[in-house]
């Protein structure tokens, strides 16, 4: 029996030294060592010995356990060391390639917009001035000369909340009330970039939010004519030195008299096309002189001081300057309109 047993052991310890991976080995282990094993079953034959046989052949089953789970554990070792060197060189980096670009986001191009606006007029001596978005009805609407029942008011289709006289603001225009009352009676040269809201149709042309770049100048002297070469001077600078500006009078409310400034087509050179209506002309802002009232209520004295405000639409502008038809576009979230841009 004994001479059985270190056969079986010298076969054992042959086949572990063949095992030439990690999964052979454990195939080799259960075959060998297992619950089921060679080993195993063979030390399961001691009752067939005599009582004077079995202390030895109890101790040469342990030795051989012993011996051989001592030769798995190096020869383990052995293996994976060697598949681990296999596989750091099978998976080397060259760090000579060159690396993948990260994907980068991208400005939205309303962003871009109100930035190139912002840079005309900060060219053009104007500074920023932030208003908040929700507003009382008194700054929104009755310090603009619109009193409560004026028939303006069906122009801005409001956004009421549930405290009385607080509203979201339909226009930026309140943001003057704002810096005049804290830069009376210090000239003022601001513009007012800002979220509107109104409740309208969403349409390819209206939605119920959009941006807005209020401008005020407050001064003495001021006159109509700064306003109409400040205005044409930032036109030509966005959308080009060659391009060819109107006025055409219009009424606002907080402006007498009032204006809506056109720039030519930039899509037809002014011959007329469907974008601009055969028309040759493209709206891009309303504007005036601030009125008496307006500028009282800010704190200005209108027999000393006089100004001018306009109003542009920078999705408006976006959309003229890029051929963009439809302003659902600039909230769709469609990174293949986005991703233009």
């Amino acid at each position: 029996m004994l001479e059985q047993l270190d056969q079986l052991y010298r076969e054992s310890l042959e086949t572990l030294r063949a095992a030439g991976s990690t999964a052979g080995l454990e195939a080799w282990y259960r075959q060998a060592l297992g619950r089921k094993g060679q080993v195993t079953l063979i030390t399961r034959q001691v009752g067939q010995l005599s009582p004077e046989e079995r202390p030895a052949f109890g101790k040469r089953v342990n030795e051989i356990k012993n011996e051989l789970e001592a030769a798995y554990e190096a020869r383990l070792a052995e293996l994976q060391a060697a598949e681990l060197e296999a596989q750091l060189a099978a998976d080397s980096l060259d760090v000579t390639l060159p690396g993948r670009r990260p994907w980068r986001g991208r400005l939205h191009p309303s962003t871009q917009t109100l930035r190139e606006i912002y840079r005309i007029w900060g060219d053009m001596g104007f500074q920023i001035y932030r208003s908040r978005d929700v507003e009382t009805d008194e700054y929104n609407f009755e310090l603009l000369n619109i009193p409560q029942d004026h028939p303006a008011r069906d122009m801005w289709d409001t956004f009421y909340t549930t405290t009385p006289g607080v509203l979201l603001r339909t226009h930026t225009s309140p943001g003057q009330i704002h810096a005049m009352r804290q830069y009376c009676p210090e000239p003022i040269r601001v513009i007012l970039p800002g979220m509107c809201y109104r409740y309208e149709q969403i349409t390819a042309r209206s939605e119920i939010q959009f941006h807005q770049v209020e401008g005020l100048a407050v001064g003495r002297n001021i006159t109509l004519a700064d306003l109409k070469g400040t205005l044409a001077d930032f036109a030509r600078r966005m959308f080009g030195a060659e391009r060819q500006v109107r006025f055409r009078a219009n009424y606002f409310p907080f402006t007498e008299p009032s204006a809506e400034m056109d720039v030519e087509c930039h899509l037809c050179q002014g011959a007329g096309c469907q974008l601009c209506k055969y028309s040759g002309w493209l709206e891009i802002l309303g504007c005036g002189m601030v009125h008496p009232t307006v500028l009282r209520n800010g704190g200005y004295d209108p027999a000393v001081y006089s100004g001018f405000a306009f109003g542009m639409g920078p999705e408006r502008i976006a959309m003229l300057k890029y051929g963009i038809e439809d302003i659902r576009y600039f909230w769709g979230n469609d990174l293949r309109f986005l991703e233009q841009f």
